[in-house]
C-alpha cells in the first residue's frame, strides 16, 4: 500500500510540481492550500508524513504545528518545512515544535525531497 503524503501549500507551482514527483515516485500525494485545511485533512487523511509550508493564508505552519503538538496521535507523523526562508530563529521553532527537516524553496531539487521523504518514512 502507498505511503500517504500530506502536503499543505498554497503556491501552486509547488504544490503541483511536488505532488506530480511524489506521485511518479510511488506516493498517494493529498494537497491542502492553507493551514486549517491542512489540519482537516490530516484527520482524514491520516498521513505518513507531512510537507508544510510556513507562510500560507488562514493559518500557517507554525500553527498549525503547535495543533500537532497538542494531539498525540498526530505528534508521531514526521513533519518537513517546506520555506522561502531559511532563518535559524525559524529554523529553531519548527524544530521545537517537531519538524524533522527543512528544505528551502528557492534552490530545492525534487529528487532532494523524494530522499528526504523516503529517509523518514524509512524506505
Amino acid at each position: 500500500m502507498a505511503k500517504k503524503i500530506l502536503l499543505v501549500e498554497d503556491e501552486e507551482l509547488i504544490y503541483s510540481l511536488l505532488e506530480k514527483k511524489l506521485t511518479q515516485a510511488g506516493y498517494e500525494v493529498t494537497v491542502a492550500t492553507n493551514g486549517e485545511e491542512g489540519l482537516k485533512k490530516i484527520k482524514e487523511v491520516s498521513p505518513d508524513l507531512i510537507l508544510l509550508d510556513i507562510i500560507m493564508p488562514q493559518k500557517d505552519g507554525f500553527s498549525v504545528m503547535e495543533e500537532i503538538r497538542k494531539d498525540k496521535e498526530l505528534q508521531r507523523i514526521p513533519i518537513i518545512v517546506i520555506s522561502n526562508s531559511g532563518q535559524p530563529v525559524e529554523l529553531n521553532r519548527a524544530k521545537e515544535l517537531g519538524a524533522k527537516d527543512w528544505i528551502i524553496k528557492t534552490d530545492f531539487d525534487p529528487q532532494e525531497i523524494i530522499e528526504k521523504v523516503k529517509k523518514y518514512l524509512n524506505e
